[in-house]
């Protein structure tokens, strides 16, 4: 199976400017674990995630006051639809890191999770019979 088989297509994006507490609300409410951050004026996209929201909170800056541009991960590793989950997987654990942007043409296609690969590995080994 490929990545573009199993990623999210909706995407939540934020912009640099979004503070943690809005952008936190907004992963919240779309119940997803990482937004897209699009600077049109920097150095394009980025992610952050729900772990770099907890670990600003943990070192107690104040989230009403912090940008999501100062905890944006820029040195995104991409994904490409036609990677094989296996490969999403070993890039994931390579990189130390939840979600894999996946990116064609320099145009954000979606996000793949942990969450997304164990779900589908999981339901093709129920549909095999044993």
């Amino acid at each position: 199976m490929q990545v573009r088989d199993a990623m999210s297509k909706a995407v939540l994006t934020v912009g640099p400017e979004h503070t943690l507490r809005q952008t936190a609300r907004l992963m919240s409410s779309r119940k997803t674990g990482s937004a897209v951050v699009i600077d049109p004026d920097g150095a394009g996209v980025g992610i952050i995630t729900e772990r770099d929201v907890l670990n600003a909170l943990a070192a107690g800056l104040d989230p009403d006051v912090e940008h999501a541009a100062s905890h944006i991960t820029w040195d995104v590793v991409y994904a490409g639809p036609s990677w094989t989950l296996e490969e999403a997987a070993a890039a994931m654990i390579r990189g130390g890191f939840r979600h894999l942007v996946v990116v064609s043409d320099d145009e954000v296609l979606g996000v793949i999770s942990v969450r997304d690969v164990v779900r589908v590995w999981t339901q093709n080994r129920s549909a095999v019979p044993a």
